[in-house]
């Protein structure tokens, strides 16, 4: 596993990488001839990655394909009124941002949205290099499903010598590239070809070296199955990082700190005892903010921190008292008013002024008038004791409400300067000793945390257990004893002596040794078999391709012409060694029976005519 220790955190916490596509050079003018034959175009057309190259002769044909990127597209907004145009692969740099944006040409694995693979061939030949004006001139081989339909292969043809305007092109299975690559060269061999990808996972017999297509059968899971139920469980866990746990994350999860069981149920029985869990649970570091931790602050930062809140407290609680003063003192004028009117005896505006002032009798109105008195009066001592008594520090909680009456039992109470004097009190040490020995509530970095526990196992398992995710499908043990059981006895041992594993979701470390598991349940006694993995599940399917585009180089009896294209349809293909099967469809020739028929009634027409010429 490549992640590496997040330094500082803890044991088995991993950093997610989030690594970002870097864009990738337009690099200069590719090969363009080796003696007379031009140089051949590899093109791995995966459905998650596309990789291309040149084929190069010569005892050193170049290292990895020079362009990997990812087969997906993206529109920016206003590409047809002359704003962003479409973005492909590695331009995108990171994905999640424009996850809704993104548009693949495939569906399954089956590109289906030419406009899209054009797309991808465009960014393709652009970086490659490609120097020919008006035209590809270059023969192209490129990789197709298994047992594509004719139409989607018709389309693709169309494009390549329609658009590009190719000299010629080879399709072939990219598993059987690899399994092309993995095997001794001049060698007819027989085998299994356990190929698992990123939307399926295909079992391919292969006998005296060509693909007995009508035993090949097709489970649809693959990776993206397998990353979609790890996002799914680990934010049913984590529900408070649903925006944290994306796609991108999860397959970088599965690719570095995932594995294949060699027996599911044991293994989880050791997942339950506590020691296990802790040896072996994955703990992925969320990025965080690390300001929202315990504060740095020294103590003298602290407490005069401290001291300007308390004078801010100070400061609104003095101008709470101003204004209610102010108001209590504007209330007691009003009233006071109302008296002198009974004293002058204007009897009508005095009886006017108490339904106003909702009272019932002179007592009533001389009794409020004592009360606010005494609160105007007890307000005023109050403000100046606390313009005298500077180390006195008060507070009110209380919220401001417009019911000024409400506040003013609250007020009498909690505004005691004595009772607020010891919480205050800058003498006394034990305010600042709690204060400095508080702790953070929990720690932040290990709340953004995920624990992938039993998810390292249960996420992969789904190829062999398509009933984790509800799918009614077959797993690849079955399956793989379906087929072997349509094969006679003698043929079963030929295939299981060189079953092959190849594709980008067969990398999980166990993966091997589980298939040998599961074929060791299923063979007689004391037989034999041999599982082999691809060199480089990843690549081999391009090296492979590139391999077969030198050694057939020269060998027109396999590569589709323009005259072949022209004759006899987009969906002709050449067979060869890594090729599917071309079963052309046959349409009944209604036009050609009656001009048959049309033509045997004028025979008949004219034999009769001679005979009675000679009667």
């Amino acid at each position: 596993m490549a992640a590496a220790t997040a330094a500082g955190l803890g044991t088995n916490v991993f950093l997610f990488r989030d690594a970002r596509a870097a864009p990738d050079p337009v690099l200069e003018a590719g090969p363009v001839a080796h003696g007379s034959l031009p140089v051949p175009l590899v093109l791995d057309n995966g459905s998650f990655q596309a990789r291309a190259g040149w084929a190069c002769p010569g005892p050193d044909p170049g290292p990895e394909p020079r362009l990997q990127f990812r087969a997906v597209c993206a529109r920016g907004r206003g590409g047809a009124r002359g704003g962003a145009g479409p973005q492909v692969g590695n331009a995108l740099g990171s994905l999640e941002p424009l996850r809704w944006m993104l548009r693949s040409p495939f569906d399954r694995n089956v590109p289906v949205n030419l406009e899209l693979q054009e797309l991808l061939l465009d960014y393709s030949f652009q970086h490659l290099g490609v120097s020919s004006q008006g035209c590809v001139d270059h023969p192209i081989v490129l990789t197709e499903a298994v047992c594509t339909p004719l139409y989607s292969r018709q389309m693709m043809s169309e494009l390549l010598f329609e658009c590009y305007g190719i000299p010629k092109v080879a399709y072939g299975i990219d598993s059987l590239f690899s399994f092309y690559h993995n095997n001794p060269k001049n060698m007819i061999s027989s085998g299994l070809i356990i190929s698992s990808g990123y939307q399926c996972t295909h079992i391919l017999p292969i006998l005296e070296g060509r693909l007995d297509a009508r035993n090949c059968k097709r489970i649809n899971l693959g990776g993206s199955q397998a990353a979609g139920y790890l996002q799914r469980l680990l934010q049913l866990k984590y529900p408070g990082h649903l925006a944290a746990i994306t796609l991108s994350r999860m397959e970088e999860i599965l690719h570095e700190h995932s594995y294949i069981a060699e027996d599911y149920v044991e293994e989880l029985q050791k997942w339950r005892c506590p020691d296990y869990y802790e040896n072996n649970v994955h703990k992925m570091q969320l990025p965080f903010s690390s300001k929202l931790l315990g504060s740095t602050l020294t103590s003298e930062e602290k407490q005069e921190r401290r001291q300007q809140q308390l004078r801010r407290l100070q400061e609104l609680n003095a101008r709470r008292r101003e204004e209610k003063l102010q108001l209590d003192q504007e209330r007691l004028d009003r009233l006071l008013y109302v008296q002198e009117l009974l004293e002058d005896g204007q009897m009508d505006q005095f009886h006017k002024a108490l339904i106003e002032l909702n009272m019932d009798s002179p007592e009533e109105l001389q009794s409020y008038i004592q009360k606010l008195s005494a609160a105007v009066e007890q307000a005023k001592q109050k403000i100046l004791q606390a313009e005298v008594s500077l180390e006195v520090d008060v507070v009110d909680s209380k919220p401001e409400t417009p019911d000024l009456e409400q506040l003013e039992p609250s007020l009498e109470d909690v505004e005691n300067i004595n009772d607020f004097e010891p919480l205050f009190s800058e003498e006394t040490p034990e305010v600042e000793k709690p204060v400095a020995t508080v702790q953070p509530v929990f720690n932040l970095a290990a709340y953004h945390q995920l624990f992938v526990g039993t998810e390292r196992i249960r996420a992969p398992e789904i190829i062999f257990q398509p009933s984790l995710i509800g799918e009614e499908q077959a797993g690849i043990a079955e399956t793989l004893q379906y087929i072997l059981d349509r094969y006679p006895k003698d043929v079963q041992e030929l295939l299981v002596q060189n079953v092959f594993l190849t594709g980008g979701n067969m990398m999980y470390p166990g993966m091997k040794v589980r298939i040998e598991k599961e074929l060791l349940e299923m063979r007689p006694f004391q037989s034999s078999f041999q599982v082999q993995l691809a060199s480089n599940p990843v690549l081999d399917a391009w090296y492979g391709a590139r391999d077969w585009a030198l050694d057939h180089l020269d060998n027109e009896d396999v590569w589709i012409t323009r005259k072949d294209y022209e004759e006899k349809g987009g969906g002709y293909l050449r067979e060869h060694c890594a090729s599917n099967v071309y079963v052309p469809i046959h349409l009944p020739r209604q036009a050609a029976r009656s001009a048959e028929a049309q033509a045997s009634g004028k025979g008949s027409g004219a034999g009769g005519g001679g005979a009675s010429e000679q009667a």
